[in-house]
């Protein structure tokens, strides 16, 4: 999808300004924007630039922490899904989004929870207070799960909307 740099910087800010507005924990449009990016964005730079701006923007307000490389590189690596989803050069299906938001809000639960474990005092390094990060961390891996079907879901759907009826109106 070709898009102008008024529309990216319009994505990052409404992104950005998502994490601000009062939420559910997790319950964020980054992690649908990192997959939406990667399977409609033509340009991979923007792809990968796109929702680690949204971040930092709101990183910037928010407070920076010492979570952020996990946090990012879970995004990163839902770029990557995203990009294997337009690998076919057609729009994905319904399934194909929600099978890779299901694995990016795994990989997010994974990677955050486990930076979690190592680099807060929390939990002592065993493997047992590991699993029990884990088991802490379920409730919000739920919000991470249904906003990232929710939002990725949603962008996808407006971008075949728009793409039907804006982008390529009928012709007489």
């Amino acid at each position: 999808m070709k898009l102008t740099p008024a529309v990216y910087a319009g994505i990052v800010a409404v992104a950005a300004i998502s994490r601000l507005v009062p939420h559910a924990p997790n319950f964020t449009p980054i992690g649908a924007l990192a997959l939406f990016a990667g399977a409609s964005f033509e340009g991979k730079l923007m792809a990968f630039t796109v929702p680690v701006a949204a971040m930092l923007l709101s990183d910037a307000v928010l407070g920076f922490h010492h979570d952020m490389p996990a946090v990012y590189v879970s995004f990163l690596l839902t770029v990557l899904m995203g990009m294997y989803l337009r690998r076919s050069g057609q729009p994905p299906k319904a399934l194909s989004i929600v099978t890779a938001s299901v694995l990016s809000a795994m990989v997010f639960y994974v990677l955050t929870n486990f930076s979690v474990w190592i680099n807060s005092s929390l939990y002592p390094h065993t493997v047992t207070s590991l699993l029990t990060c884990y088991t802490m961390a379920i409730p919000f891996f739920g919000n991470t799960l249904a906003g990232g079907l929710f939002y990725s879901l949603l962008m996808f759907w407006f971008a075949r909307l728009a793409d039907r009826t804006v982008l390529r109106p009928a012709t007489a």
